[in-house]
């Protein structure tokens, strides 16, 4: 019974800043359990959770600003949708430009230039459409407060519907420390998207770039050899897409999650090790420049070693956070 308590005062202080939430959430508990009875029973706590009223509107009554610009019955749903659609749609906008402009790329300029202007002109696409979203939701909810009729000016959740205390029965109890972040999510797909890419266009983007008179390009990888290897990557892509899908799905972290975010880390190291023992990858002009440049001296086999050692002790530290993230 006391997890209803526990549950009303969360979805209550999610709504305020991080600051404020330690001392209103003390406090809101001790008035909860003032107002309850010595022997109380489930029905009891729904009572005086129903007294206290919608998390979204006692936790406005907290603030300083009120809810002036959609209007209380409205406010909650759309600052939901906007913090689903606004991530969604920055990343969706950030992953074609970044697509496009790889995929665009000759080998003219300097790769460093290209990735830099992508993430300029992310920024400038991102804020954009960010903008474009905040404008015509805060439109549709403006155009939907003034033409729906209701004799109740109760907020309505997500489903539709007036708040009850039953609704704290679908929502699970997630502490911070186990929580997916969004962050993450967004941040592995932006990622994915960007390497794997940038595999397809190797020839073009990944090599040794000289100034001066003899400067010049010259391409690490043979790229007919590399596209060979073009089904484990597809693979690999669709394994980490499947991954973050998990993530999003589960929203929390889990043994399971955890023991499939293990199998995941480990597999990408594996194929860098099968990949790149075959030396045929390299563009047999890349280790002959990089000998010229280092006076003979460049050992390949140490930098594959180096390479394989520090993929494995990644994959290993993000396992183990993994799993304790699920364990606490």
């Amino acid at each position: 019974m006391m997890k209803l308590v526990e549950l009303y005062i969360q979805e209550v202080m999610r709504r305020l800043p991080e600051k404020n939430r330690e001392d209103i959430a003390l406090e809101l508990r001790s008035s909860i359990e003032d107002m309850l009875p010595e022997d109380y029973t489930e029905d009891d706590v729904k009572e005086v959770l129903s007294s206290l009223g919608d998390p979204a509107v006692l936790a406005s009554n907290y603030q300083d600003r009120p809810m002036y610009l959609i209007g209380p019955r409205y406010y909650d749903l759309y600052i939901a949708l906007l913090k689903i659609i606004l991530p969604i749609s920055a990343a969706i906008t950030f992953i074609v430009l970044a697509v496009s402009s790889i995929l665009n790329y000759s080998g003219e300029s300097n790769p460093i230039g290209i990735f830099l202007s992508i993430a300029g002109n992310g920024i400038v696409e991102v804020i954009g459409t960010g903008m474009q979203v905040f404008f015509w939701l805060t439109i549709t909810f403006i155009v939907l407060e003034r033409t729906v009729s209701t004799d109740s000016q109760a907020p309505i959740t997500i489903k539709g519907k007036e708040w009850t205390p039953d609704d704290l029965k679908d929502i699970p109890y997630i502490p911070k420390e186990k929580r997916v972040s969004k962050m993450e999510i967004f941040g592995g797909l932006i990622w994915t998207v960007i390497w794997s890419t940038c595999y397809f266009k190797a020839s073009s983007i990944l090599g040794l770039y000289e100034k001066g008179d003899n400067g010049g390009f010259t391409p690490i990888f043979e790229q007919d050899v590399l596209i060979g290897y073009w089904p484990l990557v597809v693979f690999l892509i669709a394994m980490e897409l499947l991954l973050l899908f998990k993530k999003w799905k589960e929203g929390v972290w889990t043994r399971s999650l955890a023991i499939v975010n293990a199998g995941f880390q480990l597999i990408p190291v594996a194929a860098f090790m099968f990949m790149f023992r075959n030396m045929d990858l390299l563009n047999p002009e890349f280790p002959e420049r990089i000998q010229t440049l280092f006076n003979d001296s460049f050992n390949f086999q140490w930098l594959y070693l180096t390479i394989s050692v520090a993929l494995l002790v990644s994959a290993v530290i993000n396992s183990y956070d993994g799993f304790k993230k699920a364990y606490k």
